[in-house]
């Protein structure tokens, strides 16, 4: 099939990519801005609250890189194979694939600044594969003689997506890789972007080259502000899952690649938005918890924690006498009281009427 179908890689300037800069400026600005401002509002959290975030974004990123692959993981496995990495106490022990995700998840967090070489793509891909035993290499490029295609569609009506590099040029491939990777001066979402292309083009291992992919792009995003980036990156392009094949497969025949730069450079700007809105919803949390101190009981407590919990983007729908009757195991009566003291003491804000009444948190 590859007779039939001209690939990036078999284009006598590969790999040389090029773009269109002007297209790109406006977002390694807005990058760049909204870093400091993600910077900025993480050092006023608390150290527990730190430290809670961080856990909390890095296993919600470990299940979903693994998601966009197919692959579903436990949740609360992998929360607890993160807070194991970081040597905190764990409420259960975690399968292979859980610790090893989690793993590399906490490895490029704290060694974002170290080398990209050989040795961490090998260590990278053994986590990531670790429990699999389906597979000829883990820890080493593939070396395989058939073609790595990808492929979809049922078996008898395959249709081709891409074929990589063969498996016999994966030293040559990868070695001219991390040189371009160790020597590019270019700006942090281009170089991020074109890391991730560069990689998935090539394809080296037999399994898991997505998610490395997604780990480069995170690691040269930290490198490129000094610090890990605090993005929820896997989280916003699962719920883009469509669109980011279709960019790459869109790329897979030129080294043009304006287009998917374009691309990445908006879903890490809105990953970078959400976790801003994620910080913020946690110091309004504190800021509201304390202003109102000792003037709460413990089912408002209890409800608005609940609330704040659900994450910037609230109650699908918002709160209403029901949900909070749910949640504290107030009687009816009691749950009209208590949102209406919330309401009134800025808590809470009130919309509807009747069956229709709803309450969300107060801007």
């Amino acid at each position: 099939m590859s007779q039939v179908k001209q690939w990036n890689w078999q284009d006598p300037d590969w790999p040389e990519w090029h773009f269109d800069a002007s297209r790109l400026n406006a977002f390694e600005n807005s990058f760049l801005l909204r870093s400091g401002q993600l910077f900025g509002a993480w050092q006023h959290l608390a150290s527990e609250t730190k430290d809670q975030l961080k856990i909390d974004r890095l296993s919600d990123e470990a299940v979903k890189t693994s998601r966009i692959e197919g692959e579903y993981l436990d949740r609360a496995s992998v929360h607890s194979a993160i807070r194991s990495q970081f040597g905190m106490s764990v409420d259960c022990r975690a399968g292979p694939a859980e610790a090893g995700i989690a793993e590399l998840m906490v490895t490029c967090f704290n060694d974002f600044d170290a080398d990209l070489t050989h040795d961490v793509l090998f260590h990278w891909h053994s986590l990531v594969c670790a429990g699999h035993s389906d597979l000829a290499v883990i820890g080493g490029y593939r070396t395989h003689e058939e073609a790595m295609q990808v492929v979809s569609g049922p078996f008898h009506k395959l249709n081709l997506h891409f074929e990589a590099p063969p498996s016999a040029v994966m030293a040559e491939e990868m070695t001219r890789f991390l040189d371009w990777y160790a020597e590019a001066n270019l700006p942090a979402l281009t170089k991020a972007g074109l890391a991730h292309l560069h990689f998935v083009c090539i394809h080296p291992f037999e399994d898991g080259n997505g998610r490395i992919a997604r780990a480069l792009s995170e690691k040269a995003l930290a490198q490129a502000i000094g610090h890990p980036s605090q993005l929820a990156l896997s989280r916003q392009i699962e719920k883009r899952r469509k669109s980011y094949y279709d960019a790459l497969e869109a790329n897979n025949k030129s080294l043009d690649a304006t287009n998917w730069l374009v691309w990445f450079a908006e879903t890490v700007l809105a990953a970078q938005e959400y976790s801003i809105s994620v910080i913020g919803h946690l110091i309004a949390k504190t800021r509201l918890l304390d202003r109102l101190h000792g003037q709460l009981n413990a089912r408002q407590e209890k409800a608005l924690i609940r609330m704040f919990d659900v994450g910037p983007e609230g109650f699908i729908g918002g709160l209403s006498a029901k949900n909070y009757i749910s949640i504290t195991g107030a009687a009816a009566a009691t749950a009209r009281r208590d949102l209406g003291d919330l309401v009134a003491k800025g808590a809470l804000t009130r919309t509807g009427e009747r069956r229709g009444t709803r309450y969300w948190l107060a801007p």
